[in-house]
């Protein structure tokens, strides 16, 4: 059993954009991301902690926004107009979950489209509908990532069955439509399908990304196949676990990825490649 190492993989990430970036440092150009954090969420600000570490690193310019959580949807939304402004911005990140008087929707819909390294404007969605160039969003970019980098160099994705469980705007839905980009056939599962153990069992790569700890056990995964566990939940002794039942699945899976450690590391590594991409955008004529 061969296990994906996500912290090894986005480190290869970050040390190939730290590069690039002293190259564009060269040229003159700062690649900048700015991260917005209403309120006080103490997971959200372990998330923004963890984005501005990885800027620091790479060698981006990280602008920090923290706004109290009785902060106005309005205030909110003057903010993200001013950033979309910026010639000196080139990513503008909003952290989720916001407080209940935002309406995330509108949020999301008034990042520029081509300041939105998380990749969720509905643009950027629809460009990757139709095979078009934009930001992918940066958990399932991070999953190809994963395939691509942790598995034996001759594993090729093409042709491969993979069967997708959970249908997420965030997750489910961009992961089916990259792995079609990859060449694999497809399949979304979700907490609706019927007979979801024969379904999965079909998968040469299973990537699970419900939300539900535990819900994936060796029932699910046929001989060989290929796990991905994009799930982070907590279990009763309050442990972090993933979606999948790693003692069990591991026994059986040709290679699987941990939690911790596993997909978790890569979002933030392909948030650092969105923001390098979006400044190589911004400055076409440097």
């Amino acid at each position: 059993m061969n296990l994906i190492d996500g912290k090894l993989i986005s480190q290869q990430i970050k040390d190939e954009l730290k590069e690039k970036t002293a190259l564009l440092k060269e040229k003159g150009i700062e690649v900048t991301l700015a991260v917005i954090l209403v309120g006080e969420d103490p997971a959200s600000q372990v998330y923004v902690r963890n984005k501005k570490k990885a800027c620091e690193y790479i060698g981006y310019r990280s602008l920090s926004y923290e706004l109290p959580a009785e902060t106005t949807q309005e205030e909110l939304l003057k903010l993200i107009d001013e950033l979309n402004g910026r010639k000196d911005v080139d990513g503008i990140l909003v952290q989720m979950p916001l407080p209940k008087q935002i309406d995330e929707k509108a949020v999301i819909d008034a990042i520029s489209p081509s300041k939105d390294v998380d990749g969720f404007h509905p643009m950027n969605v629809g460009a990757l509908c139709i095979g078009e160039e934009g930001f992918v969003s940066c958990t399932p970019a991070g999953v190809i990532q994963l395939l691509k980098r942790g598995l034996p160099a001759d594993y090729d994705i093409s042709g491969k069955e993979c069967v997708i469980v959970g249908r997420s705007n965030i997750v489910g839905k961009p992961m089916a439509l990259l792995m079609l980009r990859e060449n694999a056939t497809v399949t979304v599962a979700h907490s609706r399908t019927k007979n979801l153990e024969e379904v999965c069992k079909k998968a040469d790569i299973l990537i699970a990304a419900v939300g539900k700890a535990g819900m994936i056990t060796k029932d699910h995964v046929k001989e060989g196949a290929v796990v991905i566990d994009v799930g982070i939940n907590r279990n009763e002794e309050g442990k972090l676990c993933g979606d999948v039942v790693f003692d069990e699945v591991s026994q059986i899976a040709s290679a699987i990825t941990p939690v911790p450690g596993g997909v978790g590391p890569m979002t933030i590594a392909m948030l650092m490649n969105n923001c390098y991409e979006a400044a190589l955008m911004h400055n076409k004529n440097v």
